[in-house]
């Protein structure tokens, strides 16, 4: 029988609490957005998504704010991942307007979809407004090739309250999620 040492043993069994009182890890957030890239509107939403985040204990980069489009979010959220960092979170873009494009460039980058979570989104969010159905928003995991463990991307509204009311619906899931990222076990 193999047995490992002790110390490894229980590193691998580390309760989700305790993994995330040690940290929740680095977080990057992307604002999506022609008005706000262009200067003509304050990025709102990105500030406050990124103050949420810090306050549950992530290490937060941007906001970054990019224009509408393929591949400006495709590349502003690979940038991220190829930084290790464990969470990326879009505001803005996913709704069904001429350059909502947020979902099509996530769908270019996630390996894992996790539909469920993205469903969770949408349906809290319409218990305050009906147009939260209107989000095409992507929850998935992008996997990294080289390496153990993937970066979660997540797609909020681009107002300030859908950003709120999506990180209150996602709080409670993600030190599971990104633990199971990490390779804890669950």
């Amino acid at each position: 029988m193999n047995e490992q040492p002790l110390a490894e043993h229980e590193h691998h069994h580390e309760s989700e609490a305790d993994v995330a009182v040690q940290s929740m890890g680095r977080a990057c957030v992307v604002t999506v957005s022609n008005r706000a890239s262009d200067g003509t509107r304050e990025d709102t939403s990105g500030r406050l998504l990124g103050e949420l985040l810090t306050d549950a204990g992530f290490e937060v980069s941007g906001p970054v704010v990019v224009a509408d489009g393929v591949e400006t979010v495709a590349a502003a959220v690979q940038e991220a991942v190829e930084k290790n960092v464990l969470l990326v979170v879009t505001t803005g873009g996913t709704g069904i307007g001429p350059h909502d494009l947020t979902p099509e460039a996530s769908r270019t980058l996630i390996t894992r979809d996790m539909p469920g979570m993205a469903e969770m989104l949408r349906r809290e969010g319409a218990k305050q407004t009906p147009y939260a159905a209107v989000s095409r928003g992507m929850v998935g995991v992008i996997d990294h090739p080289d390496r153990r463990g993937g970066t979660l991307l997540v797609n909020l509204p681009g107002r300030p309250a859908g950003v709120q009311e999506g990180m209150d619906v996602l709080m409670p899931v993600l030190p599971h999620v990104l633990s199971q990222l990490r390779g804890y076990d669950h």
